[in-house]
C-alpha cells in the first residue's frame, strides 16, 4: 500500500468510524474465513456493520472520535463492529455468535460514545430491542387512561345490567 492509498483508507475509515457511538472491539483470532463470513452476515442483519481495520491505520483515523477512548484496546487483531442506531441487535448477534464461536471475544465496547466494560455486552444482550421497549412504554401511557374509562363505565354497565335482570325476571314472571 503506498502513501495515497494509506491515505485514502485513513479518511475513508476517518468518515464511517468518526463519529459512530455504539461500537464493539473484537479479537477475531483464530476465527475460520466462513466463520468470520457467517459473522458478517448476521451483523449486517442486525443492521450494523463489520469491519476489520489495521491498527496503526485505524488509531489515526479515530484519534479525535468517540471510539478513541478504546485506543488501548487495538492491538493483535481487531474488527469493529459497530451500529448507529440499534446497540441491543448488534450486541445480541454477537453474544450467540460467541456461544458458539469461542474464538470471538469482545475486547471493549463504546455505548452512547462513552467507554464501557466488554462484560457489558452480557448485559446489552439480555436487554429487550428498542420496539419491545417502545411498546412497553405506550402500555405503561395507555393504562392510566384505559383504567379511567373503565371507571367511569362502571355505572352504566351496572344500570344496564340490573334492567337487563329486571327485563328478564318480568319475562320469567310473564311466561
Amino acid at each position: 500500500m503506498n502513501r495515497t492509498q494509506k491515505t485514502e483508507a485513513i479518511a475513508g475509515m476517518t468518515e464511517e468510524l468518526g463519529k459512530v457511538p455504539h461500537a464493539f472491539l473484537i479479537d477475531y483470532k483464530g476465527l475460520t474465513v466462513p466463520a468470520v463470513t457467517e459473522l458478517r452476515r448476521q451483523v449486517r442483519g442486525a443492521g450494523s456493520e463489520y469491519l476489520v481495520v489495521k491498527n496503526t491505520m485505524a488509531l489515526r483515523a479515530i484519534k479525535d472520535a468517540p471510539l478513541g477512548t478504546l485506543s488501548s484496546h487495538f492491538t493483535g487483531m481487531t474488527a469493529v463492529a459497530y451500529s448507529r442506531t440499534d446497540i441491543v441487535a448488534l450486541a445480541k448477534v454477537l453474544h450467540t455468535f460467541g456461544k458458539t464461536n469461542p474464538h470471538v471475544k469482545v475486547k471493549a465496547a463504546l455505548v452512547d460514545g462513552k467507554p464501557v466494560p466488554a462484560a457489558s455486552l452480557e448485559a446489552l444482550a439480555s436487554m429487550p430491542s428498542r420496539p419491545e421497549l417502545v411498546a412497553r412504554l405506550l402500555g405503561l401511557m395507555q393504562s392510566p387512561v384505559r383504567r379511567l374509562v373503565t371507571v367511569l363505565s362502571a355505572p352504566h354497565r351496572g344500570i344496564v345490567a340490573t334492567l337487563a335482570a329486571v327485563a328478564k325476571k318480568k319475562e320469567g314472571e310473564a311466561a
